[in-house]
């Protein structure tokens, strides 16, 4: 018998409201619930991005941050940071640091599917490469920020649209402004 993730939904101000398996909140009516992001940075000062699985549900085969997930009804949102690393990047994070409390979004995909999420980002250090778990991530690159925010301001239609308003929200693009001027 296999165990059904669940999610927790939440209001339109962010209170916990109830859960639902993870199966049931992206579809073309998607329920408020709680996910994270996190970007990984290695010693080199270079942040992992990673190109979602094609079996995802959503924005399969795109690039995006590192990796995101849901935390399990009850489960602190920094131990499933931490499970979502180790099972679909085989790393063991440190310096784990909240960013972004209280992001949050609401975009559509190419098929229809809606992800509708409040979105704590982190961001963490890893001192080793990632074993991609090929059900999760297909394609994994350790790039330069600077290159990442030019990238997501000349084609932002190639990355999942969290990891482009994140970029906005985490002055990322405040690296891509010189190139940009310099164009």
């Amino acid at each position: 018998m296999t165990e059904i993730d669940h999610v927790v939904l939440l209001d339109e101000a962010g209170r916990a409201i109830g859960t639902a398996p993870k199966s049931s909140v992206h579809g073309s009516d998607t329920a408020l619930h709680l996910a994270f992001s996190c970007h990984v940075v290695n010693d080199d000062g270079e942040v992992l991005v990673t190109r979602r699985a094609l079996s995802k549900k959503t924005w399969p085969g795109v690039w995006t941050n590192s990796f995101c997930g849901h935390p399990r009804p009850a489960e602190p949102v920094l131990s499933a940071v931490r499970r979502h690393a180790e099972s679909e990047l085989g790393l063991v994070l440190s310096d784990i640091q909240l960013a972004l409390p209280l992001f949050r979004y609401r975009a559509t995909d190419a098929s229809g599917v809606v992800e509708y999420e409040v979105c704590p980002v982190y961001t963490a250090r890893a001192e080793r490469e990632p074993v991609l778990n090929p059900a999760e991530v297909m394609d994994a690159r350790w790039v330069d920020p600077a290159d990442l925010a030019a990238s997501l301001v000349s084609t932002p239609w190639a990355f999942s649209p969290w990891l482009v308003l994140q970029a906005q929200q985490l002055h990322l693009f405040d690296a891509a402004e010189p190139q940009r001027r310099a164009s």
